[in-house]
Order: C-alpha cells, then structure tokens, then sequence
C-alpha cells in the first residue's frame, strides 16, 4: 500500500435545509487501501460519496482527489474518479458492449483508447463472452459488474462504490469483492466503499462508522473490534428469548442481541465474570436452559450495535 493519498476529506458538510447530512467528516484514502464506510441508512455516506464525486455541491470544507481539489477543478477531479451509484442506470436496450462504449465516449475517450480497454475490462470482470448481450437480459450481479466495468474503463486512479453489493447472491458478492481487492492490491487504485455488511467491512483496511452525518469511529477492523475487548459475553441455550428476556434484566449487561443459534451479551467493563456467575443460577431460574456462557471477542456487529445505541461507545 502506497503512502499516497488520493481521497483527502476535510471537515466536510452538506445541508439540506435543517437536516445536516454531512457534518464535519473527515478522513483519507491511500493508493491501494480500500476504506468502508459503515452504518445504518441516512447516515451521511451516500451524500458523502456524492460530495466527492462533484454530484454534490459542497457546503463547507475541502476535499481533494488525487491531489486536484473538487472544488476548484471538479471536471479534473471527476477525471480520477471512478463511480458505482447504489442504482447504475444502464441502458437496457442496448449491449454490454454498447454502454462500455457510449460511457466511454461520455468520457472523452477516443476509439482506439476505449476499445482495447473495454476487453480488457469485461474479461477481467468476468462478462467478456457476454460483450453482445442486451444488458436488460443480464442477472443482478452481471448488471453489478457491467457497472464496475463501466466505471473502470477510463483507468480511475479514485473507485468510489455505494454499497454495490446490495441485493446481489452470496456467490455473486463474493466475487464482486474478490474483483475489488485485485484492484486494490494489483492496480493501486484507492477504494472508497460503503456497505451495510459486516463480512464486507472486515476486509477492509480502514473503516469508518457514520451516524447522523457525522464519523463516530475509524481505525482498522481490529482496532475497532479492540474498543469491546473483554465486554462481549456469549450465551448458548434455550429457548433464546427467555434467555435474552432475562439477561437484559442483569443490571451490568447494556444489551443482549441473538447472533444465529446464540446471545451475544454486551457488559460494563470487567463485569464479564460478575455476569456469568448470576446468569447460572438466574437463567435456569427464570425457566431457560444455560449450556455455556463465555468471554469472546468481539465482532464488527458488537461494535456497530453500541454505536447506533449511544453514538459515543
């Protein structure tokens, strides 16, 4: 990963009349580092995203891409950006091939720059025996890929991606992040993602949490999970809404949430023994079955819970 930074975001801010979507963000994006931006809806990252990209007026602040400043140069700006709305509006009727080029020619590029570069792009998203293909007739994660092809085909030093895996198959997801991460890694480009999966998240670099505008959070995946260390208790037994009804009424656990066949209890600091010892005699108590209770790491889930809970944790 390169020490360069491409995405630099300084105290942004976006209004729309009493409601602050943007307020005071700030943060960078290297060469080669994929950054998440994580949390709940409306909480800023779209209109951040659109700020970036110069879809957005800027209401206060500075952004730069690739060193050009959005503000002052934003047709420069957009040159180095790459972007995959939560809603790519493809032209159905024509080909895969035809919105590369009608994209690519929005773009300025000439024939004999698009064209090569359009193959090379289509295989290397996996659509390249699919260039004749009305993309009307394609899946929801072909269109996905059609997408990410179409915002690569200018070679974009900046990707910008809202939550482009919404709504796509499990397979599908997976291989759009696979595509990512070469991009990244392979070609140097600094990625700008937002997603509402925690799997996802965790394969960043960096991530940031938003609410209400604001960046509550950021650090690595581990650094983030870190600020729950030792404050994450899990529960396993039976049935699990008596086992939650009666673990949320523990005066040291803060929140108890079902995590698959399973409890995942939040406690005050160095309250996790405390707990554990109450819950095996309140537990069978209160007409549930304890099998296990134990301390465990904490998940993005865990810490993203306690943001939206207090949005000081």
């Amino acid at each position: 990963m390169s020490s360069q930074e491409l995405i630099n975001a300084h105290d942004l801010h976006k209004a729309f009349g009493q409601n602050h979507a943007v307020n005071g963000v700030s943060f960078s994006v290297r060469a080669g580092e994929m950054y998440g931006l994580v949390g709940p809806d409306g909480a800023g990252k779209t209109t951040t995203m659109r700020l970036l990209c110069g879809a957005l007026t800027l209401g206060g602040g500075q952004a730069t891409i690739g060193g050009v400043d959005v503000k002052r140069q934003p047709e420069r700006a957009r040159a180095e950006i790459g972007y995959l709305p939560q809603r790519f509006s493809l032209y159905e009727d024509l080909t895969v091939m035809e919105n590369i080029r009608f994209f690519a020619e929005t773009r300025g590029l000439s024939n004999k720059d698009w064209r090569p570069r359009s193959q090379e792009i289509l295989d290397f998203v996996g659509l390249g025996t699919f260039t004749e293909r009305r993309a009307g007739q394609l899946s929801g994660g072909m269109k996905q890929k059609l997408g990410l092809a179409v915002a690569l085909v200018h070679r974009p030093r900046v990707l910008l991606l809202d939550e482009p895996t919404t709504g796509v198959d499990p397979v599908t997801r997976q291989d759009f992040w696979q595509l990512i991460i070469r991009l990244s890694g392979e070609e140097g480009i600094g990625v700008l993602v937002s997603t509402p999966y925690m799997d996802e998240a965790a394969r960043c670099h960096r991530l940031g949490f938003m609410r209400g505008g604001k960046l509550l959070l950021e650090g690595t995946p581990s650094e983030v999970r870190a600020r729950l260390n030792g404050r994450i208790v899990e529960v396993v037994g039976g049935p699990l809404p008596v086992l939650r009804k009666i673990c949320q009424v523990d005066p040291d656990v803060e929140n108890a949430q079902m995590f698959g066949d399973r409890l995942h209890l939040r406690v005050k600091a160095d309250r996790a023994g405390q707990v554990m010892a109450r819950l095996a005699s309140s537990i069978p108590a209160g007409g549930g079955e304890l099998l296990a209770a134990r301390p465990i790491a904490s998940q993005l889930e865990d810490v993203f819970i306690a943001l939206l809970e207090s949005g000081n944790e």
